[in-house]
């Protein structure tokens, strides 16, 4: 379980979290969303360690981890994928997942991993990660980088972001099936409905605080604007 108490943070004088307090249990598929500028990214931010609050403390399955680097975070088993993937000039998909698994792993692993994801292993597992991949692939190749961790606690920060509708709506499947690929708690940022439409629990931030927790079924009326029945296309 990871939960935040009383997590504040401001930049250039602006409240961008303001007295958050949230527990996310274990093996939960949770969404945290809210309009732009709510605090959705930056809390994640927090979680990882990329940013540090300014006060409030930070528990991983009830141990302190608020001043704990970034490396610290990830051995005790928090990933974080990025909005925008990084390209690594010279090195190939699978030296990607051999730096990302905690074990060696052999080609056949790595094959089984991208198949997982949606990727033909044999076309990709040897290919360099650089500008000729588009953005739904690099996406894949980062989830796949984060499953083959089997990390405790995943943070997926828009993984919508810079992809194109087919993939979008491929990425949709690789989420739904990724309670068998990773292990743990998966934690995303996303305004998609689709998404939201997935998730055992929503958050809604706004102003930089917690303003709901519920289940889809309470909160995507309220979030998307129209009832339930319309977004589940019931009469």
């Amino acid at each position: 379980m990871l939960e935040l108490k009383n997590i504040c943070f401001e930049r250039d004088n602006k409240k961008i979290l303001d007295n958050i307090n949230l527990k996310i249990d274990t093996d939960k598929f949770v969404v945290i969303t809210g309009p732009n500028g709510s605090g959705k990214s930056t809390l994640a931010k927090i979680i990882m360690g990329i940013e540090k609050p300014d006060s409030g403390k930070i528990y991983l399955e009830g141990k302190d981890i608020t001043e704990m680097p970034i490396n610290e975070r990830a051995k005790l088993g928090i990933a974080f994928a990025f909005q925008q993937p990084i390209r690594f000039k010279g090195i190939t998909v699978f030296d990607l997942l051999k730096l990302s698994s905690e074990k060696e792993i052999n080609k056949a692993e790595a094959c089984d991993i991208l198949s997982k994801v949606g990727l033909c292993a044999k076309e990709y597992v040897d290919r360099e990660i650089n500008g000729s991949l588009s953005g739904g692939e690099l996406k894949r190749i980062e989830i796949a980088t984060v499953a083959v961790r089997n990390s405790k606690f995943t943070i997926f920060d828009e993984p919508e972001a810079g992809i194109d509708l087919w993939s979008f709506q491929s990425l949709i499947k690789i989420f739904e099936d990724m309670r068998k690929i990773v292990k743990g708690t998966t934690l995303i940022i996303s305004h998609q409905e689709r998404i939201l439409n997935i998730a055992d629990e929503v958050i809604l931030m706004k102003q930089g605080k917690i303003e709901k927790i519920g289940n889809k079924e309470q909160l995507l009326g309220e979030i998307t604007g129209k009832p339930l029945c319309c977004k589940l296309g019931v009469n």
